[in-house]
């Protein structure tokens, strides 16, 4: 659970939706078309424009969380591993975690062995570099694969983290059917991610924040206003708390629940394979 310690920056809301139909249309694997941020492309492109973003920002990746956040991912990602309540025996999966952020706090929390998966070698490589900075020389495994079809045997990992990446898959619903594929029975599917603010006065600050103040920040800090706009357009496009609960439900996974962070800026997303 959340640290007390912790607790004002998390104005907290939870919930657990079970049994909803959504539409899927959108997401599903015969669409010729998706969503790009605001855009619609072909579903085949999708992955190729998306990989070119974090080449873009591989480099300034943290910057980008901290812009994004104002620095309050930090907490989030402390929060995140303590739901998860690492030990030694754990073997966890963390899918899109190319810089190494999840995987260096699971070590550091006495989690066992963690394989990070990501499908930009470019921040794999920043990982990697940032784990022998670290002294962090076993226990970590760095893959380049595809969160929608992972490199690895089925039954194979006690824990799957994603953070801030599920959004970006070209089908999310492949990437969940994967979770549930890779986890062994009994184990714990976690998911933090940005999603939608439920407090009124907050969204409205917020929207206002991400919509017009980042494209601009990222122009100024990083050269690059096009990246950083698609990241904001990407979190507008994502399901939100609901939708996404019953399509981890409908990948298989039970017990699904969440837990708001911060008004629902972020979200973290919970869930067993049985």
């Amino acid at each position: 659970m959340v640290r007390t310690a912790l607790a004002p920056f998390f104005p907290l809301g939870y919930g657990v939706i079970m049994g909803s139909k959504i539409n899927k249309t959108s997401h599903s694997s015969k669409a010729k078309t998706t969503h790009f941020g605001f855009s619609t492309v072909n579903a085949i492109d999708k992955a190729t424009m998306v990989k070119g973003v974090f080449d873009n920002v591989a480099s300034q990746y943290d910057l980008m969380n901290d812009l994004m956040s104002l620095g309050i991912h930090r907490l989030w990602k402390s929060a995140f591993i303590d739901f998860l309540d690492p030990h030694p025996q754990m073997k966890l999966i963390d899918v899109g975690g190319g810089t190494g952020d999840i995987a260096f706090k699971f070590l550091n929390s006495g989690g066992g062995h963690v394989t990070v998966c990501d499908i930009n070698q470019e921040m794999l490589n920043i990982g990697e570099d940032r784990a022998i900075n670290k002294g962090l020389i076993t226990g970590i495994d760095w893959i380049n694969g595809d969160a929608e079809k992972l490199p690895m045997l089925g039954n194979t990992f006690d824990a799957y983290t994603t953070a801030f990446c599920i959004r970006n898959v070209t089908n999310i619903e492949n990437a969940l059917s994967e979770a549930h594929r890779v986890l062994k029975p009994g184990g714990h599917f976690l998911c933090l991610e940005f999603s939608q603010v439920v407090i009124p006065i907050l969204k409205k600050i917020y929207d206002s924040y991400s919509l017009n103040v980042l494209p601009l920040l990222g122009k100024i800090v990083a050269g690059d206003e096009d990246s950083y706009r698609y990241l904001v357009e990407s979190i507008r496009r994502f399901p939100d708390q609901g939708k996404l609960t019953t399509m981890i439900t409908d990948a298989g996974l039970k017990q699904a629940k969440y837990q708001n962070l911060s008004g629902g800026i972020a979200t973290i997303h919970s869930a067993w394979r049985i």
